[in-house]
Order: structure tokens, then C-alpha cells, then sequence
């Protein structure tokens, strides 16, 4: 379908959602349907489940945030389960700010922008629908018609509780244009937008000399006073102001601590009470949440100031810390990647990866724990199974730091060097060689590094690029051994025979002589050795094989190379040691021969058409694992 087919749907799908009627038609709405008088806090909540959660791991996902935000569930589930739930609930926590804090880049902003953009298509569905007294500039609840001392009855009948009073230009408008017939009032439904601005407002701070509270509140049309008579008219009076237009939906204060008091006391009443001052009026009604943002210092920063303890104790803190995870992370570079116009480069398998290790390694907190560092606390966090761990262990690690991933590197400066690497070395292509060395590059520019952090975080490049030297051997190390798959499934089933032999107690049969062997201890140790089984250890992990081997039979399935993940890497690192020299030889001659031009050739092969290399970075990738075999 073409653009202006899709934009001609639009229109008609936006005349299809329009309705109108009398106040009388919407309280047979809301009676069908309850669900449409809920609260600006409720309309959130129900938003972020009707997009559907599932538990993992004992971790609530949100599927709101699926692929937006990564390696955040831990805080977007403390965010969803103690703020907006209990809100929803019309519980105390309703009247409080949510202020976000967290580290530059760390995803405050786009949480609080997927709100938005989520609010606004939610309200053109049937569960999420608004409707507002037509030809209101606030988009004011129908419900504000019904008097004060009628709303005990109404619950009664409709179960609907009703909080705030109709505002001073609907209350004129009710007499004058209707004779104070409520049934009348017309009603509409609106749909939020932050570019119309409906329902959605953002407040930032400038100038604090020149910024004007009517930013705020809304300003007095001098051009009407003549027309009107008098200031507190009304009629002359602009409710345009962002708390006015933020009226049912969500209003994001942006830097919010940086705004002059002035306007911070002008939320206590807004946030306490669900009314604000504007004008010469009664409270104004307002049902919105207010979401700010922050970091840590300017947080610190505020609270240590006296005068604010009255604010303070009206904003609910949650803290937004770096992701921790650094399968999260390299996802976050992918998707910042995707989004920008360097897409078309090749950034070699991998080189985000250990970029993303890098960057994980300075948000971690050195481990109390004995026999835990840094390292083996990174591929905890990230769920890789380590000999001797489980997942109370990581919860322990955990409890140390309750604000850990405050600090370290910010996902934006690593894909700004990530840009420095691609544009410095001018090809299609990057490593991670040349990301590791534009990172180390740039600490030297990072102003707001200090000389003890820079020398922290040249270690971990360090680290990172230890990390990387494995997994370049393990990748190479698999296009041999997949070039020598028949040699890989020979010594797979050999050893399979013998494992058998010794969970059984019996003998195995020389093919040749026909004379009957014992199980061949040397070759089952020299496989299982490979992936750190001990002698200890050895007849458990051999019973581990034998009643997998079992399973598959008993389901007609053949035991193969890919059945078990760790005796496959124990053949691979098994064959790859026995062909060390022939690798050696092939990858860092000067003038190969014809084999092993043939040999090199095979596996660059392999490199591209399995594991995602271009033919540049794969035979960057065997030049450097020649020459750390080398060495």
C-alpha cells in the first residue's frame, strides 16, 4: 500500500473514532463501559498491561517497553509495581511526582517518551477512549457537571467515584449556553497529542529571568478585558498554559530541579490536592501525571536543600541505573545503530559485544564476595552458568550494591566512538580491534573523567580485550573444526562408544582385531578436559551424557554434534588443540602454499556464510588469531 494510501486510511479511520454527543448520551457510555471514567494514573497502568506481561526468570517483562528499552526490567517492574499500580488503585502514591533519576543516557528520557507515544495510540483504542466537554481548552472530565452533593448517589448507581470541581469557564458556559441543563453540555471523545496538545504537555526550563508562570497556568488575553469587563472573567482568560493542556493525560517536566522555585511551589497543591492557581480564580481542577527527570547530582543537590523538604516529601523516586547486562547492552548499540545512518556499515561480529562488556565492567561495583571478581560478576549478571554459582548467589552479589549502575560509561559515548572508528578508518567495515582502540582513544577527550576513573577504565579495555582473544580463538576455532566436520564427528562418536562402555561397566571391540578394550580413559580425558571437567567431576558429566544419549533414543532422534552445547565446544577445543600448528602455519605464512591457500579460503568461507563475518573482517580476524597463536 502506498504512502497516500496510508495516510488517506488514517484520516478515514480518525473520522471513524470521532463522536459526539449530550451529556446524557456519555452516561450511557460510561454505564456500558466503566472503564472510560478512569484516572489519568489508571489509563497509564492499564496501557502498560494491555501490551501484555509475562514473568521470566521470576522477572516481570512488559512488552510496552519490548524493544525499546534493554537490560532494565529490574526498574521498569519496580517502576510499574510501586508507582503505577498502586495509583491506578487511587492509593496515596497518585499525588506524588514521579521524578526519574539516573545516569546521563541511561533511558529516562525514552521511558518517559514511549509513555507518551503510548498514550497517544491507546486513546484511539475502545479501552483506553477519552471523552471531555467539547470546546474545553483543559479537555475537562464530563463527570465535573455532576454537583457535589449528587456524587454519593452517582457512585451508588454507576460505581463511578467523581474527584474535582468544573472549572470556572465550563461552570459560565453550563449557564449561558445551556441554562445550567447539565444533559445537555455536549461531550466529545479526544485523542491525545502532544503536537495538538491534547492531554499530553512537556515543561522545560530556561531562563529563569525571563521564563513566565503562564508557561504554566495559562495568561490573562489582555486583548478581551474591554470585551469582558474584568480579568476574572473567564472568557478572558487563556487556559493554554501546560498543566491546562496536560489536563487527563501526563505532563513531563524535563530537568525538572533546575526549575526556579516559583514554579516547583506551584506543583505542591497540583500534586497534594489535583488543583493548581491560575488567574484570579478558584483551584483549577487537574487530573495528570507529572513525570520529571533528573540525574543523581542535581538530585543530591535538592534535597539538600531545606526549603525543598515541603516538595520532597511529594516525589516518589526511581532510580534508573544502567543496564547491567551485557547481552542487554549490545543490543542497545544494534538498535542505536539501526536508528542512525551508519546501517549500512559492517561492524564485525562480536566488536559490540566486547564493547559492551567494556562499558558493563565500569557501572560494576567490586564484589565483597570471596572468589568473585569483576569479570566472573559481569557473566553472572549476564545469566552465563558458572561452575559453582547459582542464582542465589547472584541475588547476594546484588544485595552488596543496591544502587549499583549508577555510574561508569554511557551507551552514547561508545557509539560515538563506534562513529570515530567507522569514519577514522574509512572502509565499510569495523572490528573489534578498532572499537576497542577508538574507546581507549577517547578516554583521553572525556573531560568529565577523572584521572583515577580514566586509569580504572584503560584496565578494563585491558579486560575486554583479553575477553575478545578468546573469543577470536573459539570463532576460529569453529571454522576449522567445521571444515573438519567428519573429523569432529569421528571423534564424537568415539568418544560416545566409550562413554558407554564406562557408565556400563563393559568392554569395547578393537573393529580391527576383533579383541576386546577397555574404555579408553586417555582419549575421554583429553575431550572432557578441554571444558574444565575435573577427575572428580568426570563419571557425573559422563551420566550426564549417557542419559541425554538415552532420551534421544527413547524419541527415535539421533544423538549428533549439536546435541549437547558443552561436549560439542569440549570436540571443537579438542580438535582445534590437535590442529593448533596446522592453524599456526595457515594464518600467519607470508606466501602459503596451495593447501593452505585452499584451507584459508575454506574457512573465510565458513567465517562469512555461518557466523555473520564480510570477507575484510574475517581475514582481519585469522591474521590476529595467527598471531596471538604466535606468541
Amino acid at each position: 500500500m502506498s504512502i497516500l494510501n496510508k495516510i488517506k486510511n488514517y484520516r478515514e479511520e480518525e473520522n471513524r473514532l470521532k463522536w459526539e454527543g449530550s451529556f446524557a448520551d456519555y452516561l450511557e457510555i460510561i454505564k456500558e463501559r466503566p472503564e472510560v471514567a478512569q484516572t489519568a494514573h489508571s489509563r497509564v497502568y492499564n496501557m502498560l498491561k494491555s501490551a501484555g506481561v509475562e514473568e521470566r526468570d521470576g522477572q516481570k517483562m512488559y512488552h510496552f517497553f519490548g524493544e525499546e528499552i534493554f537490560g532494565l526490567e529490574a526498574a521498569l517492574e519496580r517502576l510499574i509495581e510501586e508507582y503505577f499500580h498502586p495509583a491506578a488503585k487511587r492509593l496515596d502514591v497518585r499525588k506524588r511526582i514521579l521524578l526519574l533519576m539516573g545516569p546521563v543516557s541511561g533511558g529516562k528520557s525514552t521511558i518517559v517518551t514511549l509513555l507518551k507515544r503510548g498514550l497517544e495510540r491507546y486513546t484511539r483504542t475502545d479501552s483506553g477512549a477519552v471523552y471531555a466537554i467539547k470546546g474545553c481548552p483543559m479537555h475537562e472530565d464530563p463527570l465535573h457537571l455532576i454537583p457535589h452533593h449528587l456524587r454519593d448517589s452517582f457512585y451508588e448507581e454507576y460505581g463511578i467515584r467523581i474527584e474535582g470541581s468544573l472549572s470556572p469557564l465550563n461552570t459560565m458556559r453550563l449557564e449561558e449556553e445551556y441554562g445550567g441543563r447539565i444533559e445537555e453540555m455536549r461531550v466529545e471523545r479526544i485523542f491525545f497529542s502532544e503536537d495538538r496538545r491534547v492531554g499530553i504537555g512537556t515543561f522545560t526550563p530556561s531562563d529563569p529571568k525571563s521564563q513566565d508562570i503562564a508557561d504554566l497556568t495559562g495568561s490573562i488575553d489582555f486583548s478581551t478585558i474591554a470585551q469582558y469587563g474584568s480579568e476574572s472573567d473567564p472568557r478572558a482568560y487563556r487556559f493554554d498554559g501546560e498543566l491546562n493542556k496536560a489536563n487527563r493525560g501526563m505532563m513531563e517536566f524535563q530537568e525538572m530541579l533546575k526549575l526556579d522555585e516559583k514554579f516547583l511551589w506551584h506543583l505542591l497543591s497540583l500534586t497534594q490536592e489535583g488543583n493548581f492557581k491560575a488567574g484570579r480564580f478558584a483551584l483549577i481542577s487537574a487530573d495528570e501525571l507529572i513525570v520529571a527527570h533528573t540525574n543523581e547530582t542535581e538530585y543530591r543537590t535538592f534535597i539538600a536543600n531545606k526549603k525543598n523538604e515541603a516538595l520532597h516529601s511529594r516525589i516518589i523516586v526511581m532510580p534508573i541505573p544502567y543496564n547491567l547486562k551485557a547481552s542487554q547492552e549490545e543490543r542497545i548499540y544494534e538498535k542505536m545503530i539501526q536508528d542512525s545512518d551508519m546501517a549500512h556499515v559492517h561492524i564485525a561480529p562480536h566488536a559490540l559485544k566486547v564493547a559492551a562488556i567494556f562499558s558493563v565492567l565500569t557501572r560494576l561495583e567490586i564484589p565483597k564476595k570471596q572468589g568473585v571478581d569483576v569479570v566472573k560478576k559481569m557473566r553472572l549478571y549476564n545469566g552465563e552458568s558458572i561452575e559453582g554459582y547459582n542464582e542465589v548467589d547472584i541475588e547476594e552479589l546484588k544485595k552488596e550494591y543496591p544502587n549499583e549502575g549508577m555510574q561508569g560509561i554511557d551507551p552514547r559515548y561508545v557509539i560515538n566512538r563506534i562513529s570515530s572508528a567507522i569514519i577514522r578508518k574509512e572502509v565499510p567495515s569495523i572490528n573489534a580491534l578498532d572499537v576497542l582502540r577508538a574507546l581507549k582513544d577517547g578516554l583521553d577527550q572525556h573531560a568529565s573523567i577523572s584521572e583515577e576513573d580514566r586509569k580504572k577504565f584503560m584496565n578494563y579495555i585491558a579486560v575486554a580485550r583479553r575477553e575478545y582473544d578468546e573469543i577470536a580463538k573459539k570463532e576460529v576455532q569453529k571454522a576449522f573444526v567445521y571444515s573438519y566436520e567428519e573429523s569432529a564427528k569421528t571423534l564424537l562418536n568415539n568418544y560416545l562408544d566409550n562413554v558407554e562402555a564406562f557408565c556400563n561397566k563393559n568392554k569395547l571391540r578393537d573393529p580391527l582385531t576383533g579383541e576386546e578394550m577397555n574404555p579408553d580413559e586417555k582419549l575421554m580425558r583429553s575431550i572432557e578436559e578441554q571444558i574444565g571437567v575435573s577427575e572428580n567431576a568426570k563419571k557425573a558429566f559422563r551420566e550426564e551424557i549417557l542419559i541425554r544419549l538415552s532420551a534421544f533414543a527413547r524419541k527415535g532422534k539421533r544423538f549428533d554434534y549439536h546435541s549437547h552445547d558443552r561436549l560439542r565446544e569440549a570436540i571443537q577445543k579438542k580438535l582445534f588443540a590437535d590442529l593448533k600448528d596446522v592453524v599456526k602455519i595457515t594464518t600467519s605464512s607470508q606466501t602459503p602454499d596451495e593447501a593452505q591457500l585452499k584451507k584459508i579460503n575454506e574457512v573465510v568461507a565458513t567465517l562469512v556464510d555461518e557466523h555473520g563475518y564480510n570477507t575484510t573482517s574475517a581475514n582481519e580476524l585469522l591474521r590476529y588469531v595467527g598471531s596471538l597463536l604466535n606468541r
